[in-house]
């Protein structure tokens, strides 16, 4: 039996959740908080410089460490993120997550926010370029 919880009310296992796909660099929403997307995410390796135009993105490490790259007015700089902490990469902020080692990730962004952004270079093979999968465990 399937259980689709990305439209249910009630607690969300992350451990279950994250068990439930294997697919790298492509969200699951595990649940909706008004107009808000909760993500997650398996990671490995490198995702792509993109922009979101119109909104933040807020990236919160579950397990593994997640850097992320930014091109900023006042040059490139990379933000380490160990397990246990969170970053918000503002709107207009061009950003490259990447996970050498792997991590798992919790996600929070509009609705139909692409993963891939608004403007991007080129979307390579491993990155799924998608608003986010429903869940079904």
């Amino acid at each position: 039996m399937t259980d689709d919880t990305s439209h249910r009310p009630g607690p969300v296992d992350l451990s279950r959740a994250l068990a439930s796909f294997d697919s790298l660099w492509s969200p699951r929403i595990v649940a909706r908080v008004n107009d808000y997307d909760v993500r997650v995410a398996k990671v490995r390796g490198d995702h792509v410089w993109h922009v979101h135009e119109d909104t933040d993105e807020f990236f919160l490490v579950l397990d593994g460490e997640l850097l992320i790259a930014l091109r900023e007015p006042d040059g490139e700089r990379t933000v380490r993120l160990p397990a246990g902490t969170a970053f918000t990469v503002p709107r207009g902020v061009e950003h490259r997550p990447s996970a050498p080692d792997g991590a798992r990730l919790l996600l929070l962004e509009p609705s139909g926010t692409s993963s891939v952004g608004d403007r991007r270079e080129e979307t390579p093979a491993h990155v799924d370029a998608t608003t986010g999968h429903p869940l079904v465990l």
